[in-house]
């Protein structure tokens, strides 16, 4: 008999009753209609803010960086939520409900003429009236909806659908091989449909259409998940893992006294609960001054289990160990931070650029919308893995030995050094655009000024570069947290990911901002105008690399001093005592 509602396995307790293949298409329709819903919307946004809201560049760019930061950054407190109290039914239920709501104040502020500004007749930038403080704050209440939303499906939506399979079978692996399959087919098949039709009929039918059809589609998306409430396994929380982080530190505190031990992987205490889902772990010699969590002092008294009495002032190795785990992972995290911020110029100011080139599709009068040349992102991401899956990895494994070819930091390492080639390319394109329409205008873009009469089609090759990348570094860092976090924190481990991008959405909303202010009263002018005719993006976009080679450097210092969880490099005989705390 099938309990829905279960706690981790026990010998006392009945087995999960897994129907992953009946669950199967619930958690598939959920989540395509859910992405069919949103990504669009989430691309097109910026277009939005600026032709229906009246919003100039800088100020809708900035709304952006910070909307997307915040919904990255809310990932982290939607799985310490989901870990530690709710578990994933209850929060992707909510946050699939959050999500819809906001979809349907979006379209409310399209379709209503009284939530948002009169249409612009005049084609003179700065010459339009804005948003009142009503209409803008009904806008940022679709927006805080959305936060919620995304910050309770993307941290659970992928592990809740490998939840509803038997890891411990055959059939089940394969089951979860094949959700992966799926999960990431449909994520490719969303982006196709709400970057082409989607984002068309936002840009050139009607905005409250626009917004109305992924609106409906996220209605059936909340309906399909709540629909197989019944067949759902839904695993209770297990409890908060940063309890065990913060149980490390006050110990760490209380213990700093203390001289270190002369052989820490035979004297330090190292109890392992029988029902830990965490793998054991060797001895390492790096941030040795949290090893005094784990000196066992006359004071510290043990339950008849063999665990601590007092956890808070006695840790086990083990704990201290998990701890060293997030502390290395933390400097490659920050300059995955970095890394982000060439991908974030790709999604906003990418678009703007659009706007000024040709975009007419060949000698027809279709022109292709401004958001929907991300698409080549996405086709170039999709296309490169299977040929780098299929042919370029074994081949890297006849040299290296290794199984991925080559080592998930050396991965990240190539996504870098790409997406310094891309920000390289644009800065060229731009350039060229730039000139194009000075010299040859083909036309005239309202409230914007000149358009080149260069093809929107020169935005390919560093959008193809930018999904190049993106497959080299952000696929390594969904491994990397995956696998470097203890398995009690992988859900936080998880949304690392996107807390990454939200410091880097907050970052470049920073940057933007700073350079405006900084470029308006130099010689070189402005080089962020809302006309991009009368600025200099090409400087921007070279700021941008030089950044990033900085912060290369800063990569491939912490990567090679990295060690991987599981890796025993110490030398037992020749280990110092007291000689270094770190």
């Amino acid at each position: 008999m099938e309990k829905n509602e279960i706690k981790p396995i026990t010998a006392q307790e009945p087995k999960i009753n897994y129907r992953g293949i009946k669950a199967l298409p619930y958690v598939i329709g959920n989540e395509t209609f859910e992405k069919l819903g949103t990504i669009g919307t989430s691309t097109n946004l910026l277009v939005y803010l600026t032709t229906v809201f009246n919003m100039k560049s800088i100020t809708a760019t900035t709304l952006i960086n910070v909307f997307n930061g915040t919904t990255n950054l809310a990932t982290l407190l939607g799985a310490f939520l989901c870990d530690t109290y709710f578990g994933r039914y209850k929060t992707l239920g909510f946050a699939s409900v959050a999500s819809f709501l906001g979809m349907l104040v979006l379209t409310f502020t399209a379709g209503i003429a009284k939530l948002h500004p009169p249409h612009c007749e005049t084609e003179e930038p700065g010459g339009c009236h804005g948003p009142t403080p009503w209409q803008l704050a009904f806008l940022l209440g679709g927006l805080g909806f959305l936060v919620v939303g995304a910050g309770g499906i993307r941290p659970c939506n992928l592990a809740f659908g490998a939840d509803q399979f038997n890891p411990n079978t055959e059939s089940g692996k394969r089951g979860i091989s094949s959700f992966f399959n799926w999960y990431y087919f449909t994520f490719t098949f969303a982006m196709m449909v709400s970057l082409t039709i989607i984002v068309y009929v936002q840009s050139d039918v009607s905005w409250a259409w626009g917004l109305a059809i992924p609106t409906f589609l996220m209605f059936l998306s909340c309906a399909l998940f709540f629909m197989g409430s019944r067949v759902y396994v839904k695993l209770k929380p297990e409890g908060s893992p940063f309890l065990s982080v913060l149980r490390v530190i006050v110990a760490t505190v209380k213990k700093r006294k203390l001289k270190f031990p002369e052989q820490p992987w035979l004297s330090l205490f190292n109890h392992i609960p029988p029902s830990s889902i965490n793998t054991e772990l060797p001895y390492t010699d790096q941030f040795r001054f949290v090893d005094k969590a784990a000196i066992r002092t006359p004071e510290d008294q043990l339950n008849s289990d063999g665990s601590a009495a007092n956890p808070w002032r006695l840790c086990s190795m083990q704990q201290v160990e998990q701890v060293k785990c997030l502390m290395r992972v933390i400097p490659i995290w920050v300059s995955a931070s970095i890394y982000y911020v060439a991908l974030v110029q790709q999604q906003t100011y990418v678009v703007f650029q659009a706007l000024q080139f040709d975009r007419r599709l060949g000698n027809t009068s279709f022109k292709i919308p401004a958001a929907s040349y991300t698409v080549f992102t996405m086709l170039g991401l999709t296309i490169w893995i299977p040929i780098y899956d299929r042919i370029i990895v074994p081949a890297l494994r006849r040299f290296t030995g290794k199984e991925g070819g080559i080592t998930v930091l050396q991965k990240m390492g190539v996504g870098i050094v790409i997406a310094i080639v891309t920000t390289l390319v644009s800065a060229i394109v731009e350039e060229r655009r730039r000139t194009s329409a000075l010299t040859m205008p083909v036309g005239i873009e309202p409230r914007r000024g000149a358009i080149s009469s260069l093809s929107g089609m020169w935005l390919v090759p560093q959008l193809t570069l930018i999904g190049l990348s993106e497959a080299f570094a952000v696929v390594a860092q969904v491994e990397f947290y995956y696998k470097q976090v203890p398995e009690n924190m992988r859900s936080i481990g998880g949304s690392l990911l996107f807390v990454g991008s939200a410091v880097s959405s907050y970052f470049s909303g920073f940057l933007v901002s700073i350079v405006h202010k900084t470029t308006s009263g130099a010689a070189t002018g402005d080089w962020l105008p809302e006309d991009l005719n009368k600025g200099r993006l090409d400087y921007f976009y070279y700021l941008v690399a030089a950044m990033e080679v900085l912060n290369f450097g800063f990569f491939i210092m912490f990567a090679k001093w990295y060690r991987y969880k599981g890796s025993q490099e110490v030398d037992m005989e020749k280990m110092p005592s007291e000689k270094s705390t770190v």
